[in-house]
């Protein structure tokens, strides 16, 4: 990984943080693929639970960094781009603005400083990655449709109002109740916390982009495995290929 995404771990609680404060946490390239890459390291690590949060004062995330645009932005988003078994909570403040929208939605619990201010302004500015859309099986749909739709600034108050978000506290509170969270995640029967968390999981709908890019996802788990090297290698080679199931 580079320096645009942290991971530090303290008896199985993981702080996963957006490091551009300088972008207001865009995500560019370089980001997108280091949160993989520590979503991974969480999910295969001994961290029971963890925060995602952004550095500096200013921003959880601005969204698309549009000098560096991320076309594989799912890839980062859990439960679109990869499964995740274990609960992962949002610390989130300042602007809050598309893609960056959409990873804290993807999280299983969201804390909102009373400084965070929501926006998808994608129906603005005129194009969508459309994975959003699932908004709408998570909070009542006229909500969801005011939020999406008029691409309007919507206050941490008003998204815990609207049950967007689970809590809104001061700021400076909200990364502290969210790492409590999440050490009371860590300190619960795990496996109790997966099946709970897994139930509610399945009863979202999910849009078509999310099905989409869960697809692309598992496709590409095929493509990159050493079964599919050596089909290539069995094929070049004339004989039987030896599989390993990995």
């Amino acid at each position: 990984m580079s320096n645009t995404v942290s991971y530090t771990s303290d008896e199985g609680v993981a702080i996963i943080t957006l490091n551009r404060p300088e972008k207001l946490n865009a995500l560019n390239t370089a980001l997108v693929a280091d949160l993989e890459q520590a979503l991974i390291r969480f999910r295969d690590s001994s961290d029971r639970a963890a925060v995602l949060t952004g550095a500096g004062e200013r921003a959880f995330s601005a969204g698309a960094d549009l000098d560096d645009n991320p076309m594989d932005l799912f890839r980062a988003v859990p439960h679109v781009g990869f499964e995740l078994d274990k609960p992962l909570v949002a610390a989130v403040h300042g602007h809050v603005i598309g893609g960056g929208y959409v990873l804290a939605q993807h999280c299983d619990l969201i804390v909102a400083a009373d400084t965070t201010r929501f926006l998808y302004p994608e129906a603005m500015i005129g194009f969508t990655g459309g994975i959003s859309a699932g908004l709408a099986a998570r909070v009542p749909l006229k909500h969801a449709m005011e939020f999406l739709l008029l691409g309007e600034p919507m206050s941490g108050e008003r998204a815990y109002e609207i049950g967007m978000v689970n809590r809104c506290v001061p700021y400076g509170e909200h990364l502290e109740l969210a790492t409590a969270w999440a050490r009371r995640l860590a300190d619960s029967a795990p496996l109790v916390v997966q099946r709970l968390r897994q139930d509610c999981e399945d009863s979202v709908l999910r849009s078509p982009s999310e099905r989409a890019a869960r697809t692309r996802y598992n496709l590409s788990t095929v493509n990159d495995s050493k079964d599919y090297a050596e089909a290539l290698a069995a094929r070049a080679e004339k004989r039987q290929p030896n599989w390993v199931g990995a």
